[in-house]
């Protein structure tokens, strides 16, 4: 595993939508979809506007590995899922300042998927 450099996360952090490929079961990238992400300090985070039902969210959680583009940056990434009052209390700040301008019908479902909230670790490819 490796640490985002500032670059990547001011890149990512400054795009509206991150590509999301998680991983099938037999290790091939599944159809990117467009998400939304947030920064919080030296982590990435994404949450699935569809709460547990999402399928995207549902591949990430049950193969933890993945692929994301955002910004320019294309990475390999490890998704770990987060439990943390406090980190997900932060996520949702993240999420209506950056979001917010999209409205309510929008930022509240992704506020209010917070067990859904997965940490996007990168790592270095082989």
């Amino acid at each position: 595993m490796t640490t985002w450099t500032n670059d990547e996360l001011t890149r990512i952090e400054h795009a509206d939508e991150l590509q999301m490929a998680p991983l099938r079961r037999d290790g091939t990238p599944r159809e990117p979809v467009p998400i939304w992400v947030v920064r919080d300090g030296d982590d990435l985070y994404v949450r699935s506007y569809r709460g547990s039902a999402g399928s995207w969210y549902r591949a990430a959680r049950a193969g933890h590995a993945g692929h994301i583009r955002s910004g320019g940056v294309d990475k390999d990434v490890t998704f770990a899922e987060v439990t943390d009052p406090g980190i997900n209390d932060r996520i949702d700040a993240a999420y209506r300042t950056k979001y917010g301008r999209y409205g309510a019908g929008y930022v509240d479902p992704m506020v209010a998927s917070r067990n859904t909230t997965l940490k996007l670790v990168p790592h270095a490819r082989s």
